[in-house]
């Protein structure tokens, strides 16, 4: 449209994997209409500001960044689009700044933006679909002339919303009920993504586990992708009943899908998984982590885990803490509970049926798995010292002395880095598979090696 052809938007993502591959194609599409890409500090006529609001420091986080942009940006429209949005659009419009809140739903209708920069309507703009009525699913996937980087990894999106309804969470209220896209709309973006030089795919969604389209389930899709031309698969995040024999089987005899899964513990109390209203206990969980890492090499498994959940008393915290430390874990994110509005942990608080753990109690618990997830993490690398690995670099940077730290990743997504003398030689790692013979581990956790070939 040529009465877009002037006009220059940027986007800023927070969040999650998904909330980066739905930016790419929202902005994609703007593109095929006329936009201008830019960036923030290029300067746009137009910023999307793309949230989270998984937790209230996400929250928290998500204003402060709106507000930071509004302030450096005065010329520009703003768009906050994403889980806030859909969740507390009032909030979002008594900032003073913002020009329009677009929901879960609504970000991806393109005439929206057009309305906030053609300034013919009344302002903030205001559209937010209820969540009930959501029966689409919109396509989010990177790509590199929107992205500017290194054609490494890419983000698919291939399923969008969750039935499970567990106690705490808010992603059913944002994005919906669970629903797929067409298999073959994901792999014709997959050899797309494969043509345009991306080595690794990254599928992405809220509960990717749940993918179903039709009669075909995530293996099913999975089994397709590996005709993909790319040298990785990776799977982002997956409960743990969806970790069962089939899909174990096709990792261990795959040679792209990669051996790392991120499966959510959340608790390693049956009582406290129960009142979560997980799908699972702590036996199914052990089982499935077993399974994979005994019968798939070099499997890394993380997960996350959710301290002080109201009602969890120390003997609780303290099958959580055992639980955690017998099980071969690669890493673990640790997570303070954040009590959600609208949730049904909300309204068991309101009506006294649980109570909220003491904020000091959850800080020295948060602390003590904290001081636990390091020491995992520091065990599982450990034991790549002296081994060969090959790490997909997709990073670099300069250092002093004239020394460039390249940095990539192995398959069971183990941060390697790389220091090379010949500036020309080390920026062409950026985008290439290559092997790398493991020295050390820093203190930072990141292992330490040097390029054989």
């Amino acid at each position: 449209m040529n009465d877009h052809i002037h006009k220059r938007v940027a986007a800023v993502t927070l969040g999650c994997k998904l909330n980066y591959a739905e930016t790419s194609s929202i902005l994609d599409d703007l593109c095929q209409q006329g936009w201008e890409l830019s960036t923030i500090d290029e300067g746009a006529d137009l910023i999307i500001v793309h949230t989270c609001a998984v937790t209230k420091q996400a929250e928290k986080k998500s204003r402060q960044k709106i507000r930071g942009i509004i302030r450096n940006n005065p010329a520009s429209r703003i768009a906050v689009i994403g889980c806030y949005s859909q969740l507390k659009p009032d909030d979002l419009a008594s900032i003073e700044g913002v020009h329009a809140i677009l929901g879960s739903h609504d970000k991806f209708h393109i005439k929206s933006y057009d309305d906030i920069s053609a300034g013919t309507i009344a302002l903030p703009l205001v559209r937010v679909s209820p969540a009930a009525s959501f029966d689409e699913v919109y396509p989010g996937y990177s790509l590199h002339s929107i992205e500017r980087s290194d054609r490494t990894r890419a983000f698919l999106k291939i399923q969008d919303g969750c039935d499970y309804g567990c106690a705490y969470c808010t992603i059913p209220i944002a994005r919906g009920g669970s629903r797929s896209l067409p298999q073959a709309q994901i792999i014709e973006r997959a050899h797309s993504m494969a043509t345009s030089g991306y080595r690794e795919i990254v599928l992405t969604g809220v509960n990717i586990g749940d993918y179903r389209y039709g009669s075909q389930v995530l293996c099913d899709l999975l089994r397709k992708l590996e005709e993909v031309r790319v040298s990785r698969i990776r799977i982002s995040s997956i409960e743990p009943d969806f970790v069962d024999d089939e899909l174990i089987s096709l990792v261990a005899g795959s040679e792209k899908i990669v051996p790392h899964f991120h499966i959510p513990l959340q608790s390693g109390s049956d009582s406290i998984l129960k009142a979560m209203r997980r799908r699972y206990d702590s036996t199914l969980y052990r089982s499935r982590v077993m399974q994979a890492v005994d019968r798939i090499t070099d499997c890394a498994v993380g997960t996350d885990v959710i301290v002080g959940y109201p009602g969890e008393t120390e003997d609780d915290f303290l099958e959580m803490y055992r639980f955690l430390d017998e099980l071969p874990l690669a890493y673990f994110h640790v997570f303070s509970c954040s009590i959600r509005p609208d949730t049904p942990l909300a309204r068991q608080i309101a009506h006294h049926e649980r109570y909220p753990v003491d904020s000091v109690e959850i800080a020295r618990r948060y602390a003590e798995l904290i001081k636990l997830g390091r020491q995992k993490e520091y065990e599982f690398k450990e034991g790549y010292k002296g081994k060969e690995c090959m790490v997909l670099f997709e990073a670099s940077k300069q250092l002093k002395q004239g020394r460039l730290q390249c940095s990539g990743y192995t398959p069971n997504y183990l941060r390697v880095l790389v220091e090379r003398d010949d500036h020309q030689v080390g920026q062409t790692l950026s985008g290439n598979e290559l092997p790398v013979l493991i020295e050390c581990l820093g203190d930072d956790l990141n292992l330490k090696g040097r390029v054989l070939s």
